[in-house]
């Protein structure tokens, strides 16, 4: 054991030995965390500690696993083995099996998973003849799961007026019923849902005092890593075990505290000194993953919080480069300054592997343009934790609206969106339609025009429901004749029902399904604007269609590759790290979130986020932001974050043009950090997860002065989208002129001057 002891630095060291009572390992990034967990289990194992009674709690498997395998290392397999150690959910779970008749289950209970759970609601609202858009599944699902992790009971949910008046007020006063129902059914099945497993144990051991102390006696130590990321329900259980031996190690980064939208609460590690007295805490401080710059910056951004556990994190890495700063003009070409930079540094400098980079973005509908970017420079690159912009299910939804517009005949647009939004034309109509149209050998939409020509045995109310349908898409193919793609974009979105289904849709997942569906209306809208820069007469939804197909061909590759540039958000970039982390979209309202900025400890968490973005590079960080961005159906200027204001300019290698705009952030860290809202620790934010938007419709963009003084071959010119480029010929007159200009991200273009907006610098 020895051996392995010399493999830790004296505070890694300090951290495994100390067994006698409670204590908290404050692990800064890349400190090295997973081995101070691993080492003092194996410790306490060599101390003559049973492995049965020793507890682990994480949260994934993964992670579980991983450690599981490197103490089989030290300690043999068949030690390891006997551990108490997995995810909180699979612990707890296996609890229940042995205790379940004292809370009414059978030990064989099933589990039900997310779907399940959704399935079961969906039939009870059904069954009360509730309209399920005003009781949307998965916003029911999502209001009984945050119950559930505040340990609110059905019958505790009942009996509290606050919340039967915030559901009054939200006009669903029947979620209590609905949440009763569920909750009966569930143990009429036999069933727990996965939010049952922490609320069951809670009430096991409350109720049953005996089983609480059998547990506190067979489980001697116990540890916990990630503990900033518990719930109250998970901090409840683990307090419960521990309150009275006070054998427990907590390992988290009060500095890496970024799901209070999944119910974590940093309070947990933030007042765990002040709930088991006497409390050792140790702090690794090391960071052996990234350079000396890139530590001294994530440090200096996250010193502006208040709330936290004050610690130096340092590195003995080399200095490295500074944290570089990009500013664009526009969204659009921050996306290929992006692609740019990534294929620079693989040709001029060390020898790095597309694998070597990873995108991270505060929202998931920043990646279109940047998978557009890297697809133009054929730079390979993965979604990791989602999919594919073009593939994500509302984008594809819209797109199928597209594709039956231009051909009302294809069969698997027209399957997709016949009955979304929901418009009661199930799947027993569909079947029936399918068959027909196999039977006389003819399309699907062929029988819709004419149902009953066809033998499809319907009674007079799904008729009428097919027939809204058809001339819903009808009236579509007729307006597409006359209407340019964008705004015949925007009427679908907005006409089919499915931009008001969306923003019904309050979730952190609905949210940003709305954001998804508005971002595809800006491609629709920069696909218009390009071509007719380019002289394009007519811009149709037909060719847009064609260029989307051209960029998701790409994603039916089936051949996986490995070395490819990751694209992520930032939230699930934690915990893991690459040589080269790009950050974009660091502007106010969209990173910090405009939802968090009336919010000072929300702000904070934001402030986290970002810490966590830049902590995940090892050698190179670049920060980019765009001085205009399109969001919400319209293009704004954006004003770069005020995180960026908060990094220590000696640790920066900041663009002079960019250098004015940090100075109105200036006093704003003063005025945040004043607000009453800190005066509290316990006070938790409550963010709405509902983005306003004003209008589904896209403005069209005003046509620019031909009559440009200076535009010149040679000149240096702005634009708007492609940023600064050279004027490289003039060509033509009055409304057919066009020039073509040297851009430095895009190459070359040819664009139509009274369309171009361009500005001689």
């Amino acid at each position: 054991m020895e051996e392995y002891l010399n493999q830790l630095n004296e505070n890694q060291r300090e951290a495994v030995m100390f067994c006698e009572g409670a204590s908290l390992v404050v692990a800064g990034a890349g400190s090295g965390k997973t081995r101070v967990l691993t080492y003092k289990i194996a410790w306490l194992l060599q101390q003559g500690l049973p492995p049965q009674s020793i507890l682990a709690l994480t949260f994934t498997n993964k992670a579980a696993r991983e450690m599981k395998e490197r103490i089989a290392a030290i300690t043999g397999e068949q030690v390891a083995r006997r551990l108490w150690m997995g995810t909180f959910h699979s612990i707890f779970s296996r609890i229940l099996r042995y205790e379940a008749e004292y809370i009414g289950y059978p030990s064989n209970f099933t589990i039900y998973d997310a779907s399940d759970s959704k399935s079961l609601l969906k039939a009870i609202i059904k069954e009360m003849q509730l309209d399920d858009k005003v009781y949307r599944p998965g916003m029911v699902q999502s209001r009984i799961s945050n119950a559930k992790n505040a340990l609110i009971t059905w019958k505790a949910y009942e009996q509290n007026k606050e919340l039967v008046e915030s559901d009054i007020n939200a006009k669903i006063p029947l979620l209590r019923e609905i949440y009763k129902r569920y909750q009966s059914r569930c143990q009429q099945s036999g069933a727990m849902d996965f939010d049952d497993l922490l609320l069951q144990t809670n009430i096991l051991f409350r109720d049953h005092p005996a089983i609480l102390e059998k547990y506190r006696r067979h489980f001697q130590y116990v540890l916990v890593d990630e503990y900033q990321d518990t719930n109250f329900a998970q901090h409840l259980i683990v307090q419960r075990l521990c309150e009275e031996h006070g054998r427990i190690c907590v390992v988290g980064d009060d500095a890496q505290s970024i799901y209070s939208f999944r119910g974590a609460n940093i309070d947990n590690i933030l007042q765990f000194k002040n709930i088991y007295q006497g409390c050792r805490i140790f702090k690794l401080e090391r960071n052996y993953r990234s350079t000396q710059n890139i530590v001294n910056a994530a440090n200096s951004l996250i010193d502006k919080n208040k709330e936290q556990i004050r610690k130096t994190v340092y590195s003995e890495n080399e200095e490295g480069n500074k944290v570089a700063v990009i500013a664009s003009y526009s969204d659009y070409e921050e996306a290929y300054a992006v692609a740019a930079r990534i294929s620079e540094m693989r040709m001029n400098g060390p020898k790095y592997d597309y694998a070597d980079f990873a995108i991270l973005y505060r929202t998931n509908a920043q990646s279109r343009i940047l998978e557009e970017a890297l697809r133009k420079r054929n730079i390979p690159y993965k979604i990791y934790g989602g999919l594919s912009f073009y593939q994500r299910k509302e984008i594809k939804d819209v797109i199928s609206y597209f594709r039956l517009i231009i051909n009302p005949h294809d069969e698997e647009a027209l399957k997709r969106v016949i009955n979304y939004p929901t418009r009661g034309i199930g799947d027993t109509t569909v079947n029936k339609l399918v068959a027909a149209a196999s039977q006389h050998n003819v399309s699907m939409w062929t029988v819709l025009q004419a149902p009953l020509e066809y033998t499809v045995s319907i009674n007079s109310g799904t008729s009428n429901k097919l027939t809204a349908f058809r001339e819903l898409i009808e009236g579509f193919i007729e307006q597409d004749k006359t209407l340019s793609a964008e705004d015949m974009a925007a009427l679908v979105v907005k006409q089919s029902g499915i931009i008001n289904n969306l923003l019904q849709d309050r979730s952190v997942e609905g949210v940003s399904k709305t954001e998804n569906v508005q971002e595809l209306l800006k491609g629709v809208a920069e696909y218009c604007e390009i071509r007719k820069e380019e002289g394009a007469e007519q811009v149709t939804l037909a060719g847009f269609l064609a260029e989307v197909a051209l960029l998701t061909d790409q994603d039916n590759d089936k051949e996986e590759q490995a070395n490819k540039v990751t694209m992520m958000t930032v939230h699930a970039a934690k915990g893991l790290e690459f040589r080269n982390v790009f950050v974009v979209g660091l502007e106010e309202d969209l990173f910090p979130s405009q939802l968090s900025k009336d919010n000072p400890r929300a702000v904070e968490e934001e402030r986290r986020l970002f810490y966590v973005a830049i902590t995940r590079a090892e050698q190179n960080c670049i920060l980019t932001y765009a001085k205009s961005r399109y969001r919400n159906g319209q293009s704004s200027i954006c004003s770069p974050s005020r995180f960026l204001k908060d990094i220590d300019g000696r640790y920066l290698d900041i663009p002079s043009s960019s250098v004015n705009s940090f100075d109105i952030f200036a006093s704003m860290r003063d005025k945040y950090q004043q607000h009453p809202a800190f005066t509290s620790p316990f006070q938790q934010p409550q963010p709405s997860h509902l983005t306003k938007i004003e209008s589904a419709t896209i403005s069209t963009s005003s046509v620019a002065n031909i009559d440009l003084p200076g535009l010149v071959v040679g000149a240096k010119v702005r634009h708007d989208r492609f940023g600064e480029g050279e004027v490289m010929a003039i060509e033509g007159t009055g409304g057919n002129a066009k020039a073509s200009v040297d851009f430095v991200h895009f190459g070359q273009k040819q664009l139509l001057l009274k369309f171009a907006k361009l500005t001689v610098l």
